[in-house]
């Protein structure tokens, strides 16, 4: 019997970032239409909600993959994550004209100013909530899967 792992594994690396994004999802239309913020929120959702759940499956696929190659833990996988998502975000964002890069930081539709020392911290942070997310519910549902 073929019990697809690969399937699985995509399964369930789709399921703590769906989840989250709906949750997001929820507070930016409430602060677009109730707040009545004049950022174009609705143009920059659409990458995180196309994106990131699709990332998590094949990166999850990815583990699972190289599980008999390499042995390192899940967390520190999930960790590596971020950069591949911020690389693609970056693009997008650049490119979409959501995103300007200076010499002392970023600007977010030309309005809010973010320097590069908050950005790396903002990273570093990305990679821990991610090990964490990674390690926890990923890690728990594919063992759920019968994958781990």
């Amino acid at each position: 019997m073929n019990t697809h792992p690969y399937l699985r594994a995509y399964m369930a690396g789709i399921a703590a970032p769906s989840v989250a994004l709906l949750i997001a999802l929820t507070t930016f239309i409430l602060t677009r239409l109730v707040f009545h913020v004049p950022i174009p929120i609705e143009r920059v959702i659409i990458f995180p909600m196309a994106v990131i759940p699709s990332a998590f499956g094949l990166w999850n696929i990815v583990y699972v993959w190289s599980r008999p190659h390499r042995s390192w833990p899940i967390g520190f996988h999930g960790a590596l994550l971020p950069f591949i998502i911020v690389a693609l975000g970056s693009v997008y964002t650049i490119y979409g004209g959501f995103l300007t890069a200076g010499p002392q930081g970023v600007t977010w539709f030309q309005a809010i100013s973010v320097p590069y020392s908050l950005v790396a911290i903002w990273f570093l942070g990305a990679m821990v909530f991610y090990y964490l997310v990674w390690k926890y519910v990923v890690g728990f549902l594919n063992q759920v899967m019968g994958i781990a």
